[in-house]
């Protein structure tokens, strides 16, 4: 019969170093984007016959819950979300019988097409009638100065390591790749997007040592962050991604590493199979979410290609045309299919493609969860 044998900070730990682990570790809602809608988790909780008193929307752009431990422990999942539950909140009544507690500072006005806008700091962001999310601008509903902000999260930071065993991970980090229009202008004027990344690379070791200073024994993962791919192809060439981007992320890896033990997690959308040799070679530990369904991702070549070079933390199960559309029995077959691929040799924590949508099913949750957990262990 299966045990467990090490603590879940140990477990993530060694599975991002390559390292012999008791099981494949799981995550749900350590980042914004290996999380859940709020939609949808208060309807697991209803599912799981769990209570639905108290569901916080922790992201308020993409409505995400802060999962509770009680459904930790249900999945069995192995990381913790480092963002601090909100200082001041209140019940928000979207529509139906679902009621989220928000932070003050998030206050949506309803309007006559029956969707909502949000306008903080003069920024607006926008939901229509029956969204799951908003689209627009990104507000911090924390509303706090750098280092106040650094303070808070030390303080969780400091909790989670004393009061659990779980892996956490602080995120915010430029990743020296923007959007599709510096994607244009690393084309039209490559100097001045160097010139922009020499700055954000000083500011960003900057505020690093700032956070290592004070929370850097208790975090274990920094996340960088900036989609580089479409459906198709990288939203810049290789080669200029190559000269432009890659020296900064590889300068700011190597100072993070350096500097402290922490691990450095990617973030990037997409069919981004041209940048991973530079990703890996520029020293990250972690790549999420492998996008499965994009072009040129495919999950055997990944794995056969780069699997002994990063750690994969995603790519479990397809959230575009499978998780919110097939069947609990279609799920946990491909589920178990994708690790399969992933799982052998570690390197390897077990997430869904992104977030799990507001509309998708109880039921395929818990079947893609429950999948992931008894096809986790290692034979002794």
């Amino acid at each position: 019969m299966n045990k467990e044998t090490m603590i879940s900070r140990e477990r993530v730990k060694k599975a991002v170093k390559h390292q012999p682990t008791d099981r494949m570790p799981i995550d749900l809602g350590m980042h914004f984007s290996t999380g859940i809608s709020v939609f949808a988790y208060w309807n697991l909780r209803k599912h799981l016959g769990l209570s639905t008193d108290h569901v916080e929307m922790i992201d308020c752009i993409q409505m995400l819950a802060k999962v509770d431990k009680d459904i930790i422990d249900r999945f069995h999942v192995d990381t913790i979300l480092l963002n601090p539950s909100w200082n001041k909140t209140y019940r928000w009544n979207p529509r139906g019988e679902y009621e989220f507690y928000v932070p003050e500072t998030f206050q949506p006005e309803r309007k006559e097409d029956g969707g909502y806008v949000v306008n903080f700091h003069n920024q607006s962001m926008y939901m229509p009638t029956g969204g799951y999310f908003f689209d627009g601008d990104w507000p911090d509903f924390y509303d706090l100065a750098e280092d106040d902000k650094i303070a808070l999260f030390a303080k969780e930071a400091e909790k989670i390591y004393k009061t659990t065993d779980k892996y956490t991970m602080l995120m915010g980090f430029a990743s020296y790749f923007y959007d599709i229009e510096f994607a244009c202008d690393m084309l039209l004027e490559p100097e001045k997007c160097k010139e922009l990344n020499e700055k954000k690379l000083a500011e960003q070791i900057a505020y690093f040592d700032k956070v290592n200073k004070a929370m850097g024994k208790y975090i274990n993962c920094i996340e960088v962050n900036g989609d580089l791919g479409t459906q198709n192809a990288l939203m810049c060439t290789p080669d200029s991604y190559e000269e432009i981007c890659y020296p900064y992320l590889k300068r700011f890896c190597e100072h993070v590493h350096n500097t402290s033990d922490i691990d450095v997690f990617l973030h990037s959308c997409g069919a981004i199979s041209d940048a991973i040799p530079m990703i890996v070679d520029a020293g990250v530990d972690i790549l999420n979410p492998v996008q499965i369904s994009a072009n040129g991702m495919d999950p055997n070549m990944l794995k056969e290609t780069y699997g002994q070079k990063i750690c994969f933390w995603g790519g479990g199960c397809n959230t575009q045309t499978i998780l919110g559309k097939c069947t609990p029995d279609e799920i946990k077959s491909h589920v178990k299919d994708m690790i399969d691929i992933f799982k052998p040799n570690g390197g390897y924590v077990f997430n869904q493609v992104h977030n799990i949508m507001g509309n998708v099913p109880p039921e395929n949750v818990v079947a893609m969860f429950d999948t992931a957990y008894e096809n986790s262990f290692y034979e002794a």
